[in-house]
């Protein structure tokens, strides 16, 4: 059961969202409510909730000053109530990290659509750490990304960043240290030692964690032959793919499809019956 914490001012409206709406039917339950937005701030830190449901205005703190701040330490999806005067607003609210939002009032149908997309979220995201933890210690952080790529991107030095953004948007491509440099307008001896100041490893690296942190997203989905995975992620051969995938992950492409997605299958498998335990 997805765990809900309900945020909204108006006594009725809450009341109203708490017991009215089918919650268990939609597999959730709601663990806590709040008035207002400081307290809806401090039931997220206590209670951990899956899905956070609130109100876009409220005295204290509004609704997405309480999920901006909330989201600094805590992990959770979150669906903005909204009027249709407040409907700019609420597309804005997405850039904060807000998931999704609906207008007022409640549509029961409409929220049960948008937990099912973020039960799919999650799905996916299981799917994906349990990836991780057949690949070991290679994958490392739950968003799929690699240590040397994370670090990169959120590096200080402007370089470094650099590199990383230009690989992110060209990856598939064809892509030397070379093409880099000029792209930047220094020389690939300055980028070089950049790149192993501050990592300590060097551009080929980073461009072959990328392609295949990209290529295990691929693969998972199932959508394409591992060839044209290769391709896709910008391997011109596919005997050069699977080393470079055995290198990070310490099986071959094939073995992590016959082993790895075995376990994903298992787990879509469990998700499916569950499910199809609450039609």
């Amino acid at each position: 059961m997805l765990k809900v914490l309900i945020v909204e001012d108006e006594a009725i409206i809450r009341r109203g969202l708490e017991l009215a709406i089918d919650w268990t039917g939609m597999g959730c339950v709601v663990t806590a409510v709040a008035a207002d937005g400081e307290e809806g701030l401090k039931l997220i830190s206590e209670k951990k909730p899956d899905i956070v449901l609130a109100d876009i205005r409220m005295p204290k703190l509004s609704g997405l000053e309480m999920i901006e701040k909330a989201l600094q330490k805590d992990s959770f999806y979150s669906i903005v109530l909204t009027s249709y005067s407040e409907f700019d607003l609420a597309k804005e609210a997405i850039h904060i990290g807000v998931t999704d939002y609906l207008l007022k009032p409640v549509d029961e149908d409409e929220l049960k659509g948008t937990i099912d997309k973020i039960r799919e979220r999650i799905s996916e995201k299981d799917e994906m750490k349990k990836i991780e933890e057949f690949a070991g210690d290679k994958v490392l952080s739950a968003d799929s990304d690699w240590k040397i790529i994370k670090t990169a991107e959120s590096s200080e030095d402007t370089y470094v960043n650099m590199v990383y953004k230009i690989i992110k948007e060209n990856y598939s491509d064809e892509l030397s240290i070379r093409d880099v440099a000029e792209e930047l307008k220094v020389s690939p001896s300055f980028l070089s030692r950049r790149l192993k100041q501050n990592l300590d490893t060097t551009f080929v690296d980073i461009l072959n964690q990328y392609r295949i942190k990209s290529a295990l997203k691929l693969l998972s989905e199932g959508k394409m032959r591992i060839y044209e995975v290769s391709d896709a992620v910008g391997f011109n051969e596919y005997k050069h793919f699977s080393s470079v995938f055995k290198k990070y992950l310490g099986v071959s492409p094939g073995e992590f499809m016959r082993t790895g997605m075995g376990i994903v299958s298992s787990l879509q498998r469990e998700n499916k019956s569950l499910k199809e335990g609450r039609k």
